[in-house]
């Protein structure tokens, strides 16, 4: 794993002379040519609504961003099998520079200024969350009983629980909505929820859950007394396209009030393709699975975590 930074720690002030906000940045992570593109809707946000705001990128590909003293680019080769646990990564290095960082999906877009009077406190502070208990019941309740996938997955998440001491049915847990959400520096804590987060991380994908990293998220958190809040984060205009849609359905939000940002994903998520070039994309896709996933188990086979990832 590599986390090489192409842009050195930001300065003091912007190009206008405002002093930045030293305690608090944005970071993501974009792998893979499709979320690098999204990733770079986002860059042009945060410098258009809020420069001032530090932006940490943590990608496979660097070269694609233009770095600043706002945009820091880290090269950062990816450890698990797919890339949804990956964010922690960025976040340890949002963290190991300002003392609050909010972490953004690549494929989701800032629509105005993030208001500088937010306050963060210690632990992460969830734009969307809910009782774990109360998540996994409805996941179990839309999924028919013969559904293997949604059966299998909540095996591994009980076994996950398991492995750090916490139960799903009698445990106050919580899982949040990754797409967006706070991280605060907690007196050190915030290392142990990481390394924990990491462990759990691991043990999931070698057991074939790869997507979720709410449940590792959730249980480290709890199991080290990192708090997690809920927040509706008052002033943050942002745009989720699976968020919207949910917002549309219920009346929330007029459907043209951002029809721009839903072409724009769609134009880079449905980009035509030659047949012969779809068919190569997915043969590196199915190698790249099975490169990683061989590579991990090989890893962790002589690891000193050995018995907590396969006993």
């Amino acid at each position: 794993m590599s986390s090489n930074a192409m842009q050195s720690s930001p300065s003091t002030s912007n190009s206008s002379g405002e002093k930045r906000v030293q305690d608090f940045c944005i970071c993501t992570a974009a792998f893979g040519k499709t979320y690098r593109a999204l990733a770079q809707n986002l860059v042009a946000d945060v410098t258009q609504h809020s420069p001032e705001i530090p932006l940490i990128i943590f990608t496979d590909k660097p070269e694609d961003f233009k770095p600043s003293d706002t945009v820091l680019v880290f090269k950062h080769d990816h450890v698990g099998v797919l890339c949804y646990h990956e964010r922690r990564f960025a976040i340890a290095k949002a963290l190991s520079m300002f003392n609050s960082c909010m972490y953004l999906d690549a494929d989701v877009r800032l629509c105005a200024p993030i208001p500088h009077d937010l306050q963060w406190q210690p632990g992460i502070t969830a734009r969307s969350c809910a009782n774990m208990a109360v998540h996994l019941n409805a996941m179990l309740e839309r999924a028919k009983s013969s559904d293997a996938p949604v059966v299998k997955a909540y095996g591994v998440i009980q076994k996950m629980a398991k492995k750090v001491g916490l139960n799903l049915e009698t445990d106050d847990l919580t899982w949040i909505n990754e797409f967006l959400f706070v991280v605060t520096r907690d007196g050190g804590r915030e290392l142990e929820f990481l390394d924990l987060w990491g462990k759990l991380a691991v043990f999931a994908e070698l057991h074939g859950q790869h997507k979720g990293p709410a449940y590792a998220i959730g249980f480290a958190a709890a199991k080290v007394g990192f708090p997690i809040r809920h927040d509706v984060m008052p002033g943050v205009d942002f745009f989720d396209d699976r968020i919207e849609k949910v917002r549309i359905l219920k009346g929330e939000s007029d459907p043209t009030a951002k029809k721009q940002y839903f072409e724009a994903q769609k134009k880079i998520e449905n980009r035509r393709l030659p047949v012969w070039k779809k068919a190569i994309a997915k043969l590196t896709k199915l190698q790249s699975y099975y490169y990683h996933s061989l590579r991990l188990r090989l890893q962790t086979l002589t690891s000193r975590d050995f018995d907590f990832y396969y006993r």
